[in-house]
């Protein structure tokens, strides 16, 4: 969480599974989280539309059989209801955008 800096840190933490600090907005989450090395997240969905970007390490995200790396700057999408899961190899962090159904 150190990666992120401390405007952000000082936001309502994140009642979840995950080490994070949300920002609400109209329709939408923001979340500002960092996840160890050695993370795994297991196949789950989300009522939410969810886009997101790396800003250090690398997301390993499995979606459809598929696994997609996306490493600092990289964008990525899982749709509302998307059954996906995620692994950290490497600390990492990351901005992501939960979109609620208006």
């Amino acid at each position: 969480m150190a990666h992120f800096p401390p405007q952000l840190r000082n936001l309502p933490a994140f009642d979840g599974p995950f080490d994070a600090h949300k920002l609400t907005a109209h329709n939408c989450d923001v979340l500002f989280a960092s996840y160890p090395a050695k993370t795994d997240i297991p196949p789950h969905t989300h009522d939410t539309d969810n886009v997101g970007v790396i800003t250090q390490g690398e997301l390993i995200l499995i979606m459809d059989g598929k696994e997609n790396r996306y490493k600092p700057g990289d964008w990525y999408h899982v749709p509302a209801q998307a059954i996906h899961a995620a692994r950290f190899e490497q600390e990492t962090s990351e901005i992501e955008f939960w979109f609620k159904e208006n």
